[in-house]
């Protein structure tokens, strides 16, 4: 009989004084456990490991005014913090639904939730596209608020084996859920160089979007496989090598940032799900009914801005934010991440 020692898995020490890698950092990933640790990452202006620091949370409710009683849908779950705030403000009466198209999260997202006393009884979660409320509608009725949240979850940035981010290694997937479509990988294997150039203006307005993309698809020519983040990461390097150094180390930085997220909106065919979701989002308002969307990039918020407006002019929306409502320098600080942050609200006629 083996010995409860022999049993026991020691977890890995890392190397020097810190935790480096995203599978070391085990503190951060237990925030229930270590509050001490999580505060202190925080107050640094970082995000936790394997966690997601909502964004404009104030603001949301602010124009929200969620009442108990009512009736609300969070389409982007994420790590479920702007649900959980939303569901504080229906004091246990009325009903939350949450979708999520992550089929990795959404456990861990409704298990947290759970232990936060928020069970189905208040509370409904479906692995569902957020471009297909109308689906949720249909069972549910009408919604007194809404809100979408559109940029990428911290923990499925952070987490290397998403390959979401060019600054860990990891497989180059960027799917939001990893067990549908193609990954980038496989997207760029047989990409023409005007389709790539075109798809890096059009979802990154990325300025070198002609070097990069022809440097990619020679690569590829060559029997020289992109299937990892690194990998593209160099071949972004050598694309720019022409830079001036003092400029180089910023431009790459930043053509990386661009090129990964127009590899992740198109293999996740976000403009469609989007234009599809403003389609269909007054249909599912009650009259008078609240909605409001965060977006982290030029070419979503002027979609959001352009149905919003034109579906007033229609009269399917009595009023419309004018201004775009950007987190406070404060929150800013605190989150880095928030920065881009754009905020749009309607109110349904």
């Amino acid at each position: 009989m083996e010995s409860k020692e022999s049993n026991h898995k020691r977890r890995v020490r890392y190397k020097g004084t810190h935790p480096r890698t995203f599978q070391e950092k085990y503190k951060e990933q237990q925030p229930e456990k270590y509050g001490d640790t999580i505060e202190k990452i925080i107050q640094k202006g970082s995000t936790p490991a394997g966690m997601h620091i909502s964004i404009c949370v104030n603001e949301i409710l602010e124009f929200l005014q969620i009442k108990p009683g009512q009736k609300g849908l969070d389409a982007t779950l994420g790590y479920g913090g702007h649900t959980q705030e939303m569901l504080k403000c229906l004091e246990s009466k009325g009903h939350m639904y949450a979708l999520d198209v992550d089929p990795i999260e959404i456990v861990k997202t409704r298990e947290r939730l759970a232990q936060a006393g928020y069970g189905p009884e208040i509370l409904t979660i479906k692995q569902l596209n957020f471009a297909n409320i109308d689906q949720v509608a249909e069972e549910a009725g009408l919604f007194d608020f809404v809100l979408a949240d559109l940029g990428v979850s911290s923990m499925q940035i952070d987490n290397p084996d998403r390959g979401f981010s060019f600054k860990t290694e990891g497989p180059l997937d960027l799917r939001l859920n990893p067990e549908k479509g193609i990954s980038a990988a496989e997207r760029i294997k047989n990409i023409s160089h005007e389709e790539l150039r075109g798809m890096l203006l059009e979802n990154a307005d990325e300025p070198y979007a002609e070097e990069i993309s022809k440097r990619i698809v020679n690569e590829i020519k060559r029997g020289n496989e992109i299937d990892t983040t690194s990998k593209l990461r160099e071949v972004i390097e050598k694309a720019l090598s022409f830079v001036p150094e003092k400029d180089q180390k910023e431009a790459v930085k930043k053509s990386c940032q661009r090129t990964f997220q127009a590899l992740r909106i198109d293999v996740n065919n976000e403009y469609e799900v989007l234009y599809s979701f403003l389609e269909k989002l007054p249909k599912i308002l009650a009259v008078g009914g609240r909605a409001a969307i965060l977006t982290f990039h030029s070419g979503e918020d002027r979609l959001v801005k352009k149905s919003f407006k034109d579906l007033k002019k229609a009269g399917i929306y009595s009023e419309i934010s004018e201004e775009v409502i950007r987190p406070s320098a404060e929150e800013c600080n605190r989150n880095p991440r928030a920065r881009s942050t754009k905020m749009r609200w309607a109110v349904r006629a």
